[in-house]
């Protein structure tokens, strides 16, 4: 029998019970299992202990790491850092692997050629029969399609030791990933899109939550600054909707401003196109979703609130950006061969 790769999965958590589920579902799933299991604890205020228990087939192979409380890019950063296997799988702590999904893994890193740095495993987000998705489960959804996200990735330890791991000046689970992956292509590393399965289901969420979910338009400045205009092609990165929020922003400040100074006209063709395109929007997250009464008007709520909210986050991202860039947290990139392990 052909023995699995040696690997070590590493989970960075904020405390969700959703932990256990992944744990039960890994040393349930059969195949190889890892070398070990680095849990990085990146609560604030960790209080009681993180883990009742570890399932048997982990408990001996599992450890919990306390992280810096700064996102995870940070966490990650300690738990690959505290492991030696040439193979590093993260997972976040809201996913599900599905059966097989380590044995998966070893088909999947198995016989990949050196240039192959990361290997990508296929995320399912779980949606709801009988009706449409709400825009909540739609963003959620679009996990299914993006590249590099690392709620499912393993990769090549040496290639995180070159390019110094995750940049820790991103402080969200935004464009952290894609930053890695860009700095990884860079040096000529390829990360293919692997066939294991993990489930990622919709956790609850307010109805507000597309508004603090604007925070990461800051980060796309930096990613701008960091990878150049076209990042958003070169990480395949879907082209967002900043340009007509900040339109949209600039026509409501333009009424506003003309009300005070009592030009009713320019109020009027003002407040007209405002009104156009918060109804644009609304309707964009309304159309595609179950249309109920709460949920629309949920939408139409936060559509006003999230173009100037997006705007403001930008600017705030210009605005910082030298004091971000100046941060603690960048790569440290090491020497080539300090401390690798090939597999």
């Amino acid at each position: 029998m052909t023995p699995g790769p040696d690997y070590t999965v590493v989970v960075p958590t904020v405390g969700r019970p959703s932990l256990a589920v992944l744990l039960d579902a890994l040393a349930a799933g059969g195949g190889p299992l890892p070398r070990e299991v680095v849990v990085v604890d990146d609560r604030r205020s960790p209080g009681a202990a993180l883990l009742d228990r570890a399932p048997v087939a982990l408990a001996d192979r599992t450890r919990v790491l306390p992280g810096p409380a700064r996102g995870p890019a940070a966490a990650r950063n300690v738990g690959w850092r505290a492991s030696t296997s040439p193979w590093v799988a993260f997972l976040d702590d809201d996913v599900v692997p599905v059966d097989g999904w380590a044995a998966g893994l070893a088909l999947d890193l198995a016989g990949l050629p050196a240039e192959v740095v990361g290997s990508q495993g296929r995320i399912v987000v779980p949606l709801p029969g009988g009706r449409r998705p709400t825009d909540w489960e739609r963003n959620v959804s679009g996990l299914e399609r993006a590249c590099w996200a690392t709620a499912d990735l393993a990769y090549r330890r040496p290639a995180l030791q070159r390019v110094g791991g995750f940049d820790e000046r991103f402080p969200r689970a935004y464009r952290e990933d894609a930053d890695l992956g860009l700095r990884l292509n860079a040096t000529g590393g390829v990360i293919v899109r692997g066939e294991r399965v993990v489930h990622h289901p919709v956790r609850p969420a307010p109805w507000w939550v597309s508004v603090p979910l604007q925070a990461g338009n800051a980060d796309d400045v930096v990613m701008r600054a960091l990878h150049g205009p076209d990042w958003r092609l070169d990480a395949a990165a879907p082209p967002g909707r900043f340009a007509r929020h900040a339109a949209t922003t600039a026509v409501g400040l333009a009424a506003v401003a003309s009300a005070l100074a009592g030009r009713r006209r320019a109020t009027a063709v003002a407040g007209i196109a405002w009104v156009a395109a918060t109804a644009e929007l609304a309707w964009a997250r309304i159309g595609p979703g179950p249309r109920t009464p709460g949920e629309i008007g949920a939408m139409v709520a936060t559509s006003v609130v999230l173009p100037p909210v997006a705007t403001a986050h930008r600017m705030r991202g210009r605005l910082s950006l030298r004091r971000r860039l100046a941060a603690p947290g960048a790569p440290r990139p090491q020497p080539a061969g300090a401390g690798i392990r090939t597999a």
